[in-house]
C-alpha cells in the first residue's frame, strides 16, 4: 500500500495525520532524551558500549517525520487560505 501525498488527502485526513505525526515526534524526542541520559550514565559506569549509537540513529527518523509534518501543515494552510 502506497502512502498518499498530502495533496491527495482530504482536509480531515490531513488534520488527523498532522496530530498523529506530531505525537510521534514528541514521543521520539522524549525517548531519545531518555536514551541519551541512559547511555551517558552507562558510559560513565562501564565505558563505551554498542548502545551508544541508538539515540543518534533515531535522529534521522525524527527529521523525516518533521519534514513530513511541514509538508502537511503547508498543505493545510494552502487549503485554508
Amino acid at each position: 500500500m502506497k502512502a498518499k501525498k498530502p495533496s491527495e488527502m482530504t482536509l480531515e485526513e490531513l488534520q488527523k495525520k498532522e496530530k498523529m505525526i506530531q505525537a510521534a515526534i514528541y514521543s521520539l524526542v522524549a525517548l531519545n532524551i531518555i536514551l541519551l541520559i541512559a547511555v551517558i550514565f552507562l558510559f560513565t559506569k562501564k565505558g563505551f558500549s554498542a548502545l551508544f549509537v541508538v539515540p543518534f540513529s533515531m535522529v534521522p527518523i525524527i527529521i523525516v517525520n518533521s519534514n513530513s509534518l511541514k509538508e502537511i501543515r503547508k498543505e493545510i494552510t494552502l487549503r485554508n487560505s
